[in-house]
C-alpha cells in the first residue's frame, strides 16, 4: 500500500543562485517548508516586493525511502511556476501556484540524488494572476511530499487529482454513490473493494469487483444529508485496490450527500429548504508568513468565521489549501472555489485557465462543500469584453458543465461592468463587486442597483460577490467615507447588512473580506502594503467592530458588544454609543447608571451617552455583559485622525493654494469641472505617454482602453487624488514618482475650485 513522507525539512534555499546545481551547494541557507521568500517584503508596501527564480535543493537518500516500485513527489502549492530537477537534469515544469502537482522521480532517483525546485513568481503573459490587489507570495508555501506506491497504484499523473472520484445522488430516503476509479498498470486477477463507511467509522455498503470494472454505484440506505451547519454529516469512500489478500494502495475520500438549487427569487435553497448563504470571502496569508500557513492558522481563521456566524466563504482568488477544504466540509461551510482568471484578460494566457480550471474540479470534486465554480473575477477591468475573452469564458463554462454535472458556474463581476455585457450571461450564476459608498457613489445605491439587475434579468441568479470598505485605528464621530475610521466601517456594513439581507432573491453575499490582506502595491490608509477591508486584522488579533455587526445578524452565540473601545478619548458633551446584540434587548449603564432600554429589530442599539470626565460604560443583555470607557477631552486627539501626508506622503510637501485644487482634493471634486477634468486627466496621459513601457506591447490597447476611464474615475470619486494616485500598482500601473506626482499637483494649482 502507498506510503507518504514529508519532504518539508532541511531544504537549501537561494534567492541570489542563477543555475540549477547538480551538488548540494555550501553557500545556500537552510529553511524549512512552508517556505514564503515574501514574507516580509510583500506586506511592506511600495510594490517592490521580490519577482524572479528562487532555489530550493534537497539530498534524497533512496535506501531511507519506503521499498516501493514507484515514487512520486507531491507539491500541494508554489507559487507561481516551477520546475523540478534530479542531479541537474529536469524533470518537470507547472505553471499554477495554487494547486497540487505530482512528478513521477521513479527512474531519476540514484542512492544519493540531489532534488532541486526552482520556483518562479515573475512577471509574464501567460500564467495567471499577474494584475490583482493581492501580494503574489513566492515561495513553496505548502507542504512537499514524496507518495511511494507499487507498480499498480491509483492514477497520480492527473491534474493532482486523488484517482477516485464520488458522485452522491440523493434519491427520496435513501442515496447512491457512484465510485469512478482510474488506474495505473492494473494486472489481471486484480481486485477494486468499494466500502462507505458512516461517520462513526460503520460499513454500510461494500462491494469487490474485478479492477477491470472501474465503477460501482452503492446504496446508501435512509441517507443522512449534509445540511451545512445545522448538520454537516460525511460519510467516507474507500477504494482498496488488492492483489489477492495484499492491498496494493487505497484511497479514502470524506464526502456529502445533499441537494442544493440556486433560485433567481429565493436564493439559495439547500436540501429542499431556504438556506441564505450570507459569509465572506477570505485570502490565505498572514501578517510576517505571507501564505506559507500551517494548519493552525487555518484553524483559526475558519474559527472566527464560525463564530461571525457565516454560511458561507468565497475562497478568493484561487485554490485554497485542501486542509482548509476538508475544514468547510467539517463545518458546515458552503463555498464557492475559484481560479485566478481575474483583472486582466491575457490572450496568451487560456491554457492556464483551462489547467488551473481542471486542476481545481479534479483536486476538490467530493467535497461537499463547494457548490460553484468560479470561472473569474473583474476580467473587465480595463474595459468592455472582448471576444477572445467571450471565447475563453465560453471554453471555460463548458468544460467545467462536461467535468462536473452536479454543480454551476459563477463569476465575480466589477462594479462599472455594464449589465448588458454579453459575457454576464455565460455562466449559471452571476455576483458583483460593488462598492458603493467606498469608491465612489453613495451607501444607499446598493440595494437598488440590484433590484434593477434583477427586475431587467430576472431568470439570472444575482449576488454580490464583493461589498466594504477601509478600516484601521482610525476614529471619529463624524465618520465620512474614505476617512479609514472604524466608525465609518462600521456604519457601512450597518445599512449594507440592512439593505442586503433583506433582499431574499440574492443568491449568495460575502463582505470583502473576512481578514486583512497583503497587497503590496497599496499605499494607503497610513499602513502600507495592506488592504484594511478586513473584519479582522491581519494579525488576527483585533475584531473590528463591524465584525460584530455581522455576528448580531448571523450568529445563535448570545452576545452583546459596545463598539468604539478604542475610540476613548471624546470631545462631544453628549455622544453617540452604539451596541451590537443579537439578543432582542440591551440596557446601557454609564458609571452604573441606566440609561434605560431600547429594542431593535435590526440588531444595531443607538444610545446618546454624556460624556463627562471618564465614565465606564457597561452594556447588558440577558446573561451578556460588555464593558468600555470613554474621556472627555477639550480638543480631539489628534492619534485617532489619519493624516494624508504624514501617513502616506512623508517625503515632500503638498502646495494648497487657497481657492485651488491639489493633490489632496478628491476626484469627484476636480472633475466635476471641465476644466478640472480636461487638465487632470491630461496631465495624466502625458506622463503615461512618456513612460519606457509605452514602447512595450500592448501600449495601444491602454490608449484605446484607458484604466482611467469615466467608470473608474466615477468609481474613485471620493477618494483624494493623492489616494487614487497611491493605488495605481492595483490596477497593474506602476505607481507614480514623486516628481510626477509633484507635476500633477502644479497643474491642479492652476484650476479655481
Amino acid at each position: 500500500m502507498r506510503e507518504y513522507r514529508k519532504l518539508n525539512t532541511k531544504w537549501a534555499f537561494s534567492k541570489e543562485a542563477d543555475c540549477v546545481p547538480e551538488t548540494m551547494p555550501e553557500n545556500w541557507y537552510w529553511v524549512n517548508l512552508p517556505h514564503c521568500w515574501n514574507a516580509i517584503d510583500g506586506q511592506d508596501g511600495g510594490s517592490d516586493y521580490y519577482r524572479g527564480t528562487c532555489y530550493y535543493a534537497k539530498e534524497i537518500v533512496k535506501s531511507e525511502l519506503p521499498k516501493k516500485q514507484q515514487y512520486y513527489l507531491e507539491i500541494l502549492g508554489a507559487n507561481s511556476s516551477a520546475d523540478v530537477y534530479v542531479d541537474g537534469k529536469k524533470l518537470a515544469h507547472h505553471d499554477g501556484g495554487y494547486s497540487t502537482w505530482r512528478v513521477n522521480l521513479t527512474d531519476s532517483l540514484k542512492e544519493h540524488s540531489l532534488l532541486v525546485i526552482a520556483v518562479d513568481n515573475s512577471e509574464n503573459q501567460t500564467v495567471y494572476p499577474q494584475m490583482a490587489d493581492f501580494t503574489f507570495y513566492g515561495g513553496i508555501y505548502r507542504d512537499v511530499n514524496l507518495i511511494a506506491v507499487d507498480e499498480s497504484h491509483f492514477e497520480l499523473d492527473y491534474y493532482g487529482g486523488p484517482g477516485v472520484r464520488v458522485t452522491p445522488v440523493v434519491k427520496g430516503e435513501d442515496a447512491e454513490a457512484e465510485i469512478e476509479v482510474y488506474l495505473t498498470n492494473a494486472e489481471p486477477g486484480q481486485t477494486l473493494v468499494y466500502t462507505i463507511k458512516d461517520r462513526e467509522g460503520n460499513t454500510i455498503a461494500e462491494e469487490c469487483r474485478s479492477a477491470e470494472e472501474t465503477s460501482a454505484a452503492l446504496h446508501i440506505p435512509h441517507v443522512h444529508l449534509w445540511n451545512g451547519k445545522k448538520d454537516p454529516y460525511l460519510y467516507t469512500a474507500q477504494v482498496m485496490l488488492k492483489d489477492g489478500e495484499e492491498v496494493l494502495d487505497m484511497v479514502s475520500l470524506r464526502f456529502g450527500c445533499r441537494t442544493y438549487e440556486i433560485d433567481p427569487e429565493k436564493g439559495f435553497l439547500l436540501n429542499g429548504e431556504s438556506y441564505p448563504l450570507r459569509g465572506v470571502s477570505r485570502h490565505q496569508d498572514c501578517w510576517g508568513l505571507g501564505n506559507a500557513l500551517l494548519p493552525e492558522h487555518h484553524r483559526e481563521d475558519m474559527d472566527m468565521i464560525c463564530e461571525l456566524g457565516a454560511t458561507t466563504i468565497r475562497l478568493a482568488h484561487y485554490q485554497h489549501d485542501q486542509y482548509f477544504y476538508d475544514l468547510c466540509d467539517e463545518r458546515g461551510m458552503v463555498i464557492w472555489a475559484e481560479i485566478p482568471y481575474i483583472s486582466s484578460h491575457m490572450p496568451e494566457g487560456r491554457a492556464n485557465t483551462i489547467s488551473q480550471m481542471k486542476e481545481l474540479i479534479t483536486q476538490n470534486y467530493h467535497h461537499a462543500s463547494i457548490v460553484v465554480w468560479g470561472l473569474s473575477n473583474e476580467i473587465t477591468m480595463s474595459g468592455t469584453s472582448t471576444e477572445d475573452l467571450l471565447e475563453n469564458h465560453r471554453l471555460l463554462n463548458d468544460m467545467v458543465h462536461e467535468m462536473d454535472k452536479t454543480r454551476l458556474t459563477t463569476m465575480a463581476v466589477v462594479s462599472m461592468c455594464d449589465i448588458h455585457d454579453p459575457y454576464i450571461q455565460i455562466p449559471d450564476t452571476v455576483s458583483y463587486n460593488h462598492y458603493f459608498g467606498w469608491y465612489g457613489g453613495s451607501i444607499e445605491m446598493n440595494g437598488p442597483w440590484f433590484d434593477n439587475f434583477h427586475k431587467e434579468f430576472p431568470d439570472l441568479p444575482i449576488g454580490v460577490s464583493e461589498y466594504g470598505c477601509e478600516a484601521l485605528n482610525w476614529h471619529t464621530s463624524d465618520p465620512k467615507a474614505g476617512d479609514y475610521t472604524e466608525e465609518y466601517q462600521a456604519h457601512y456594513h450597518e445599512e449594507l447588512i440592512k439593505q442586503l439581507y433583506t433582499r431574499p432573491y440574492l443568491w449568495a453575499t460575502h463582505v470583502w473580506n473576512m481578514f486583512d490582506f497583503g497587497a503590496d502595491a497599496r499605499n494607503e490608509g497610513g499602513e502600507n502594503g495592506q488592504n484594511h477591508k478586513g473584519l479582522v486584522t491581519f494579525d488576527r488579533k483585533y475584531k473590528k467592530d463591524a465584525f460584530y455587526a455581522y455576528k448580531a445578524w448571523l450568529s445563535d452565540e448570545p452576545f452583546v458588544h459596545i463598539c468604539g473601545k478604542r475610540y476613548v478619548d471624546r470631545v462631544e458633551a453628549t455622544t453617540k454609543v452604539t451596541v451590537y446584540s443579537n439578543l432582542p434587548q440591551v440596557e446601557l449603564f454609564v458609571n452604573g447608571k441606566s440609561l434605560g432600554k431600547q429594542e431593535s429589530a435590526e440588531h444595531f442599539f443607538y444610545f446618546q451617552v454624556p460624556n463627562e470626565g471618564e465614565s465606564v460604560l457597561t452594556a447588558v443583555a440577558g446573561e451578556c455583559r460588555d464593558e468600555s470607557r470613554i474621556r472627555k477631552v477639550e480638543k480631539f486627539n489628534e492619534a485617532y485622525r489619519l493624516k494624508e501626508k504624514g501617513a502616506v506622503l512623508n517625503w515632500f510637501d503638498i502646495t494648497e493654494p487657497e481657492g485651488y485644487f491639489s493633490l489632496n482634493d478628491t476626484v469627484e471634486e476636480i472633475i466635476s469641472t471641465e476644466e478640472g477634468k480636461t487638465k487632470f486627466l491630461n496631465v495624466i496621459d502625458d506622463i503615461l505617454s512618456r513612460r519606457p513601457s509605452e514602447e512595450e506591447e500592448g501600449a495601444e490597447e491602454r490608449e484605446k482602453e484607458p484604466i482611467l476611464n469615466d467608470k473608474m474615475l466615477k468609481m474613485l470619486g471620493s477618494f483624494t487624488v493623492l489616494r487614487m494616485l497611491g493605488m495605481m500598482g492595483t490596477a497593474g500601473l506602476e505607481a507614480m514618482t514623486k516628481e510626477e506626482m509633484l507635476e500633477i499637483n502644479d497643474v491642479l494649482n492652476t484650476i479655481k475650485k
